[in-house]
């Protein structure tokens, strides 16, 4: 597993005030600074010091670790070309942010591309657990033709919470609930594994198995299609069920730049099941199979909560 390595602070240099009468003497004391500054520029980055300090909550919960501390930050963005919606058969190009939060110190684990944005509040090691929350966008009938006459799906927040279990370090499994606010209102469930390899120091290979579960709730406005609709597209009338919704498999490749920066890049599969994959707008106008491809760069940086 990859940790950061703090560095020490360093003291900035003066110039000589002789020196400096002298023109040349001067120059190159300006030359002499601009190389320090590109030396401590990596130091400033990697200081011990958290970048952010914030004020503890008024209270915290006694079954929970206390949330004052040091806490290690991780925010970036993507791009993933995946297709223009849950069961189409062309795809399209759209940026992914990443975000996820855990304790200063402990060791860094390892992390999907299907991991909703998380805060590990528990963290034993091999044992981490917290609240989790994804974003899905809004789906709108006038932007794709297959689309026409089905209505607009609001974008949804989806809140809850996730539990991942390391039995070896080298192989991880991670599981998510969660509770769709907005466009659906239904309950959402990921579960994965995934074989981590080390190919050299900064270079890790993965890839797994993915399964998803969803409620009627959550199927239903993306596959469903009421007598209305169907009048307005052609397509016949069908109540989407919910239930094993797919299973799939991903891989990724990430390096490690520096103890801040890291990049990757990632492909996920899923077949599309159960009444998602029986729905006529897949069955007659896209695919039950779905390929995401996707690169990303990720920056971690320390916050203090008094």
């Amino acid at each position: 597993m990859r940790k950061t390595a703090p560095t020490n602070d360093r003291s900035r240099r003066h110039a000589d005030n002789t020196d400096a009468a002298r023109p040349g003497t001067r120059r190159r004391d300006v030359l002499r600074i601009a190389l320090m500054a590109l030396m401590l520029a990596p130091s400033v980055a990697t200081a011990a010091e958290p970048l952010l300090t914030l004020p503890a909550p008024p209270f915290e919960l006694p079954v929970l670790p206390p949330v004052s501390g040091t806490w290690t930050v991780m925010v970036g963005a993507g791009g993933e070309y995946k297709p223009d919606f849950e069961g189409a058969n062309r795809s399209m190009l759209s940026p992914v942010p990443i975000f996820s939060i855990r304790r200063a110190g402990s060791t860094e684990q390892f992390r999907g591309p299907r991991d909703s944005a998380s805060i590990a509040v528990i963290d034993f090691g091999d044992l981490r657990a917290g609240p989790a929350g994804k974003f899905v966008s809004s789906r709108k009938a006038s932007s794709y033709s297959e689309l026409n006459g089905l209505g607009d799906v609001k974008t949804t927040v989806e809140l809850g919470g996730f539990v991942e279990y390391y039995p070896v370090d080298w192989f991880r499994t991670r599981g998510e609930l969660r509770q769709g606010i907005g466009g659906h209102h239904g309950v959402v469930a990921d579960l994965s594994a995934d074989v981590i390899v080390p190919v050299i120091q900064r270079l890790t290979l993965s890839a797994g198995p993915r399964f998803t579960w969803e409620s009627t709730k959550a199927t239903s406005p993306y596959f469903g299609i009421d007598a209305v609709q169907a009048m307005a597209t052609g397509l016949p009338a069908f109540d989407a069920k919910g239930g094993a919704h797919s299973v799939g498999a991903g891989a990724q490749v990430s390096y490690r730049i520096n103890p801040q920066w890291e990049v990757h890049a990632y492909v996920e599969y899923e077949r599309l099941l159960g009444d998602a994959a029986k729905s006529p707008l897949v069955t007659l106008r896209g695919s039950p199979n779905q390929t995401t491809v996707g690169i990303g760069a990720s920056y971690a940086f320390d916050i203090k909560i008094r």
